[in-house]
């Protein structure tokens, strides 16, 4: 091992490490590292690390940040290490779905499906196969068009809940299936299925404040060209309102 590790200490650590960690131990509880052992632990690239230690979390770090910024060369790569390194790859597809809401999001809505099938194909399929869907999940969320914004719409919802004004649901919002006629509960409701384009202008909440910003890639590009519509219609029956009262 002294010999092979070049003068590398790194090196010589790994190798040790690693022989204790294949190494079976014997009826008397200990390890002993035969010399072919000790050699396939030379030759072989350390990759074992503490499932709960610093290498994990910079490894499955990278992992995301892989996702994130598009790279799934890099992605594929650090998963790898995950893997070899025995991780468990439930972990690996539970970032897979977290990362598929927090930062593809509805930039592209199938990212979620595909990470949770992988977790359901790793569960189904087992290990080692089970690495191929995570892979294949992986590539799709590192070239997917990348939104958060609807994780920043929660972040900004939780403040306004935390900080805002304590809004009150509106009469008209609320269930009416016992209070409509002593207390008005969902009088004046509007179903939007009976409005052309299935959307009607109405409050929704008390001292509204925008909080959700669709992207500009993928699919909230359709949601926002949507969002604006609805705004504007929302904005002329204002008007349209305001005007009324003033000629009244």
């Amino acid at each position: 091992m002294i010999r092979n590790a070049s003068g590398d200490a790194r090196r010589l650590l790994n190798a040790l490490e690693l022989a204790a960690l294949t190494t079976p131990a014997e009826a008397n509880g200990r390890q002993r590292v035969t010399l072919a052992a000790a050699e396939e632990c030379v030759q072989k690239r350390a990759l074992v690390h503490d499932k709960h230690g610093d290498a994990h979390y910079d490894i499955a770090s990278a992992f995301i940040k892989s996702l994130r910024g598009g790279d799934p060369d890099a992605a594929l790569y650090w998963m790898a290490r995950l893997l070899a390194a025995g991780d468990d790859p439930r972990f690996i597809a539970r970032r897979l779905i977290i990362l598929a809401s927090e930062d593809v999001g509805n930039a592209d809505p199938r990212a979620l499906l595909v990470a949770h099938a992988a977790l359901a194909a790793v569960e189904f399929v087992g290990m080692p196969e089970g690495r191929i869907p995570l892979a294949q999940a992986a590539v799709y969320l590192a070239c997917a068009p990348k939104s958060n914004a609807s994780y920043l719409a929660l972040e900004k919802a939780m403040q306004e809940v935390e900080e805002g004004p304590v809004r009150e649901v509106p009469d008209h919002l609320k269930d009416a299936s016992l209070d409509r006629k002593t207390l008005g509960h969902g009088e004046g409701y509007l179903y939007p299925h009976t409005f052309p384009g299935h959307h009607v202008p109405q409050a929704y909440w008390p001292k509204p404040v925008t909080l959700y910003t669709p992207g500009e890639l993928g699919c909230e590009v359709e949601m926002r060209e949507r969002l604006d519509a609805w705004k504007n219609k929302i904005k002329q029956a204002s008007e349209k309102n305001s005007s009324k009262k003033e000629t009244a």
